[in-house]
């Protein structure tokens, strides 16, 4: 089995460049060492005995390519992550963006979608779910697959309710799914405003105008060339007054586009200054 320590730097670099060519997958800013942990995990589950036995499958099975590119973006989610962020979305910027006649929220990088159907739920109890339209995207199909699913593990659903609870929620947060043993499926109500579709923060470029987009622990993975990348497609997508929200370790602050957005007490949240 392969050793962490055998997977060489110029071989990440033969690897980046290999899936560019071949598929248009761009890895070339992102952070290397995050990639190079999680070529070293992909080699250790999926028993490559060499680094060369990985690029060639990489290079002439498609099917695989599908399971590297999801195992290179998976990131971590849950419902209501970080309740104090869905708490000051819940009490402050939802009341704000009531004022408009429809909301149209981003959750970029949405993964298997956690984040997008716990906005439906704070839409949903501060009456505004008729008028909003949540885009989730992703670069992985497969996940957003379980977003469109609305199936999600029952084991789970204990952490949800304490994060929902914490967040502020008042309902009982069972009344959102139905149990069907070791499995839940969340109210199809949840879906109806919820658009899925795959996005390539890298280079795809926007596709609306947004008042809110929600970006967290995406760009951690991410050089800070394509984190500015980014931040500009975010600012082209993002209405004047409309805000921003990032993860815990990520900030505009050090970004060129600092100047053009106001940073919302200690929330990761920043809205946009109108420009005059």
């Amino acid at each position: 089995m392969l050793e962490p320590s055998i997977v060489k730097d110029e071989e990440i670099e033969f690897l980046i460049k290999d899936v560019y060519d071949l598929y248009g997958y761009d890895f070339s800013l992102y952070s290397r060492a995050s990639f190079k942990r999680r070529i070293n995990r992909i080699c250790l589950i999926d028993r490559f005995t060499s680094f060369a036995e990985l690029r060639y499958t990489i290079m002439n099975d498609p099917d695989y390519l599908k399971h590297f590119i999801e195992e290179i973006t998976v990131n971590v989610t849950e419902m209501f992550r970080d309740p104090h962020f869905f708490k000051k979305l819940r009490e402050e910027i939802l009341p704000q963006l009531g004022t408009y006649p429809l909301i149209r929220i981003w959750v970029a990088g949405c993964s298997t979608g956690e984040e997008a159907y716990s906005m439906a739920i704070l839409l949903k109890e501060a009456n505004l779910y008729h008028k909003c339209l949540i885009y989730g995207t992703d670069i992985n199909p497969s996940v957003l697959e379980t977003a469109r699913s609305g199936v999600f593990p029952m084991h789970q659903m204990k952490v949800y309710s304490e994060n929902y609870i914490l967040s502020g929620g008042k309902e009982d947060f069972s009344d959102y799914y139905t149990a069907n043993y070791d499995s839940v499926r969340f109210d199809k109500s949840l879906q109806e405003k919820l658009i899925l579709s795959t996005h390539n923060l890298v280079s795809d470029s926007s596709f609306n105008s947004f008042q809110l987009i929600i970006c967290r622990n995406v760009l951690i993975y991410f050089e800070k060339a394509l984190q500015e990348r980014v931040f500009t497609l975010f600012d082209a997508s993002l209405e004047n007054l409309g805000y921003l929200a990032l993860g815990s370790k990520e900030t505009l602050r050090f970004s060129n586009l600092d100047k053009s957005y106001h940073q919302i007490e200690d929330q990761k949240i920043w809205k946009k200054v109108d420009h005059q």
